[in-house]
């Protein structure tokens, strides 16, 4: 049975979903496009989300990186695939729809890897946010536009709360 916990942040409430075995397998902003509805998410215990937490509040403080959390990625084949390539973006960098297309060897495969992207269950610690349009615009991000600009410009440094 999946538990979760609701966790204060910069970029408003995180909710953290757990799976049966205790490791973390979902982290949605309130308002997210294809967050699962909150019956979904288990009974609430705050008891197995320190680590998250710790490392959350770290990256918010401008002080971590890169997360180690144990992570738990569900999704189709294609969509762990994109999942993992967005895990590969360095901290303060950015590639493309197609960059990531590319990536996975498939150049024809941006629109498909903007889906993919879309449906990640785990935002900012695998970074959806670091997708960015072809030409450097800013687009489709499932937490809104303005939370992926914070989340780009406290990578880059020039975040202010």
């Amino acid at each position: 049975m999946k538990r979760h916990t609701v966790i204060d942040s910069p970029y408003d409430p995180l909710t953290l979903v757990a799976d049966d075995d205790g490791v973390l397998c979902g982290l949605y902003v309130v308002g997210q496009r294809h967050r699962p509805p909150q019956e979904s998410f288990g009974e609430r215990d705050d008891t197995l989300f320190d680590e998250a937490t710790e490392q959350l509040n770290a990256y918010f403080e401008g002080e971590l990186k890169e997360f180690t959390v144990q992570l738990r990625l569900i999704g189709t084949p294609f969509q762990r695939s994109v999942w993992d390539q967005l895990r590969r973006i360095p901290y303060g960098e950015t590639r493309s729809y197609g960059e990531l297309a590319e990536a996975l060897g498939n150049t024809g495969a941006s629109r498909a890897v903007g889906l993919a992207n879309g449906k990640n269950p785990i935002g900012i610690i695998v970074p959806c946010h670091r997708v960015i349009g072809a030409g450097g615009s800013l687009t489709g991000y499932g937490g809104g536009l303005d939370r992926k600009r914070r989340l780009l410009d406290l990578e880059s440094g020039s975040a202010l709360f």
